[in-house]
């Protein structure tokens, strides 16, 4: 298990983006583009740890998701998230039901979880599948955080395994799964946000569908964009 070692406030690094559109040729000569931050309208910390892995935290709740599939799924009306979730050092251990995990889409939209039947009449197999392959590690937790757990709200659907409707988080679990959720319309560009609500408070993970422009502009000027927001958060 990998850990991230700076999720301290001093030492926080790019994470989510709302990426601007690419600056004219002029501008571009004066140096990297300007992103904008998404607005969680909560008290929290957002960092990036890969181009399609975001995380947020608080003081109780730390979470983290990997959505490279996403962004390669435009239109369908299945989406699916690697997801990881801890509590912080010195929080209670804490029983996170289904209900407490819901999806924000670009049109303000909430999405709550589907039920183990929607999913399983779903047709979800081509996307796992795929999945497997468009992917990033999201192994990056608290460093107390360091037993395997296991979330199975939606098991394989080829796995004996079955379907639990909470997950048991302690400061020194780190908890991994698949969460899948149900669209009407398709996926479209834009932002996202993965709610999760713990025992007193809610952590909202910021997560962009990247057109091909906005991932072209985050890929050439990664390292820019990933400065200007540390220094950012070491002004605040």
């Amino acid at each position: 298990m990998k850990h991230s070692h700076a999720l301290s406030l001093a030492a926080i690094v790019l994470l989510s983006l709302c990426v601007l559109p690419a600056p004219p040729a002029a501008a571009q000569a004066q140096g990297p583009p300007k992103v904008q931050l998404p607005q969680p309208g909560v008290p929290e910390i957002m960092t990036m740890q890969g181009k399609f892995v975001r995380a947020a935290y608080n003081n109780e709740g730390y979470v983290i998701l990997g959505y490279q599939l996403v962004n390669r799924s435009i239109g369908e009306e299945w989406m699916l998230l690697e997801v990881g979730m801890t509590v912080r050092d010195r929080t209670p251990d804490y029983t996170l039901k289904r209900g407490a995990v819901s999806l924000e889409t670009p049109d303000g939209k909430t999405l709550p979880l589907p039920s183990i039947e929607e999913y399983r009449s779903g047709n979800t197999q081509a996307l796992q599948a795929r999945e497997r392959i468009q992917r990033d590690s999201i192994n990056y937790f608290p460093p107390n955080a360091s037993r395997a757990c296991a979330m199975t709200f939606f098991p394989d659907l080829d796995n004996r395994a079955l379907p639990r409707d909470d997950v048991e988080l302690s400061n020194t679990r780190a908890c991994l799964g698949r969460l899948f959720f149900r669209v009407p319309g398709g996926i479209k560009y834009g932002q996202h946000w993965l709610n999760v609500k713990f025992e007193k408070s809610l952590v909202r993970v910021p997560f962009r569908v990247l057109t091909d422009e906005e991932e072209e502009l985050l890929s050439k000027n990664y390292d820019a964009i990933s400065k200007q927001v540390e220094n950012a958060f070491k002004r605040k």
